[in-house]
């Protein structure tokens, strides 16, 4: 293993918190609550169905899709959990996507969670650590034309609408924002 890509595996070691939240990096024993949100009726509508139907295509979706990139840049999707009570609430990373030329953010939470501005502490929070510890130049998020919760909360993360995008395998026109120069 390069001296790099140690480097990043210690970088995915890391948590972070806000006032009101830890963020620690995904990992395969999140399998159950991953499985849970990438099946709730929202994450399907905004986000798209990512076809895991079981724990165990859980455990092999974060082996394949999010492991590899904390590998290979030292961040990607973070578990989100309440500092009171230790509740497993949602996601935040920072992606490569295929598409798209610019690193993503995003965010998904459960319903029961939504509107307490938990989605907004730790995209903040992430947003800061991409800047700050891995200078990251710019950051862009997508999100669908009809998911005004998710503009607001892009918009208020100081992104601006730049235009319309389609990422490969997706035919849905996307809001694309970045952070300006």
């Amino acid at each position: 293993m390069s001296l790099k890509n140690q480097k990043n595996l210690q970088n995915a070691d890391r948590f972070y918190e806000t006032e009101r939240l830890i963020l620690r990096p995904m990992n395969v024993e999140d399998a159950a609550f991953i499985l849970d949100l990438y099946n709730r009726p929202s994450f399907i509508k905004y986000i798209g169905d990512r076809y895991i139907r079981s724990v165990s295509d859980a455990e092999n979706y974060i082996q394949r899709r999010f492991l590899p990139q904390f590998e290979k840049l030292g961040y990607g999707n973070y578990l989100i959990v309440t500092k009171e009570g230790g509740h497993k609430i949602g996601g935040v990373g920072i992606f490569e996507r295929d598409g798209l030329d610019v690193v993503d953010i995003g965010f998904s939470l459960l319903e029961e969670f939504e509107g307490k501005g938990y989605a907004y502490e730790a995209a903040l929070k992430i947003k800061s650590v991409g800047i700050n510890d891995f200078g990251l130049k710019k950051i862009s998020a997508i999100t669908t034309k009809n998911n005004f919760s998710s503009q607001k909360l892009i918009e208020k993360l100081g992104l601006k609408f730049q235009k319309f995008v389609t990422i490969p395998g997706d035919p849905e026109e996307l809001m694309y924002y970045e952070t300006p120069d």
